[in-house]
């Protein structure tokens, strides 16, 4: 079987194209609640938006980060394809039990398990792609991967919101979401096959050093590793940062919902379509160069959110942002599996992502303590302080021969 394995993007387009469909309707589950969350907790339950907002990204990023750890690590041992359908069985009760939630408490088990569920697919089908393609494209892969996962969240907040202003909070937007899970089930048990022998083959010719201890050296011992860890865990944390406090300080501004909701859209949008030539450039140019210049962008926008009132300006600071982030997160992924061997790549993968996506509890549970306690603006400094030092252990901590 091995032998007739053949690494590579135009070899494998039929598998990588059902995958980025399947992490599209990934990313739709997550966007299902994107717009509606705050007001649905307020209409249905009486939670305040800073509340719901708190606990909603809290539950999810914990839940999610640890299932990350634990598909990667769990990936070779049980398959990449089963752990991708138990991701999605996990995802079919969920918008049910959004429509018949008792109670608040009730609603975060929901996205307790929106979290399990997001860790097991989106982390698989990274892997699974990573493993298709080889050395030669794995930039081009990501850039894919994660424009069809973040689209699909704009797409489906999008028409959720839609549907609510049309017709109610709830249930109907809630039934896009029994569509999405159930379908992504039903293309992945019919049509998605496992990519382990894709991992031998490559094993079989790769010279790649094999880590001693992959969490500890990905965490914190190899240089490369841990420097792409630690960018990653700022990297959502400022992402955290902005998905609360960015809409409260644009209506503090006296903007309405329609220029809030155009600032907003800007920095995801230009991540999402960004990442389509962004990944590719991270095949071609330094990835120690992207990640600096990313993270470093990121910072100077996200300190510049305070010192400014107008809306153009604003708008250009969103799109800055978004273009810092478009050109961290794919080169990421493709640097991680670079420095590892293929045996151990799912494994740091997934220890990159347990440590990327705590990084959304940190930066809601920081920035909100911050604001409650100083005031938005020194929350927003003070993220903005943090990322722009991440930028700096990229410049002098990871390696320059990574490129």
């Amino acid at each position: 079987m091995a032998n007739d394995i053949k690494l590579g993007l135009k070899e494998n387009w039929k598998q990588f194209t059902l995958l980025v469909i399947i992490n599209a309707f990934v990313g739709g589950m997550i966007g299902m609640e994107r717009t509606l969350f705050p007001q649905y907790a307020e209409v249905v339950f009486g939670v305040a938006s800073k509340t719901a907002i708190l606990s909603f990204i809290t539950a999810f990023g914990i839940t999610k980060a640890f299932t990350n750890y634990y598909t990667g690590k769990l990936a070779n041992r049980f398959g990449r394809r089963n752990l991708l359908l138990l991701g999605w069985l996990i995802a079919i009760p969920i918008p049910f039990m959004l429509i018949y939630a008792p109670n608040w408490g009730f609603v975060i088990f929901a996205n307790v398990l929106l979290g399990a569920s997001q860790g097991l697919t989106w982390s698989s089908t990274v892997v699974m792609k990573i493993d298709l393609v080889g050395e030669k494209n794995r930039g081009l892969a990501m850039g894919l991967n994660e424009f069809a996962g973040y689209f699909a969240v704009g797409v489906v907040a999008f028409f959720t919101g839609y549907i609510a202003n049309t017709y109610a909070i709830t249930p109907y937007p809630f039934y896009l979401g029994i569509f999405i899970s159930i379908l992504g089930f039903i293309i992945s048990a019919l049509w998605i096959r496992d990519t382990r022998d894709f991992v031998q083959k490559e094993n079989a010719t790769d010279k790649s050093e094999v880590l001693d201890h992959v969490f500890w050296d990905t965490t914190l011992r190899n240089k490369t590793l841990s420097s792409v860890t630690q960018a990653g865990l700022v990297n959502n944390l400022n992402d955290g940062m902005i998905w609360g406090l960015l809409p409260i300080v644009l209506f503090s501004l006296n903007f309405n919902s329609e220029n809030i909701g155009i600032i907003t859209a800007i920095y995801p949008t230009v991540w999402g379509i960004g990442q389509l030539f962004t990944g590719k450039m991270s095949d071609h140019y330094s990835k120690k160069a992207m990640l600096f210049w990313g993270m470093l962008l990121q910072g100077l926008a996200i300190i510049l959110i305070p010192l400014s009132s107008d809306f153009y300006i604003l708008a250009t600071i969103s799109a800055i942002l978004g273009l810092g982030t478009a050109l961290v997160y794919p080169t990421f992924l493709s640097t991680i599996a670079q420095a590892t061997s293929p045996k151990q790549r799912a494994e740091s993968i997934g220890t990159f992502r347990l440590w990327r996506d705590l990084g959304y509890a940190f930066g809601a549970i920081l920035s909100g303590i911050i604001a409650d306690v100083f005031g938005i603006q020194y929350a927003i400094y003070l993220i903005g302080a943090l990322t722009i030092i991440s930028s700096l252990v990229i410049k002098y901590r990871m390696p320059k021969e990574i490129s």
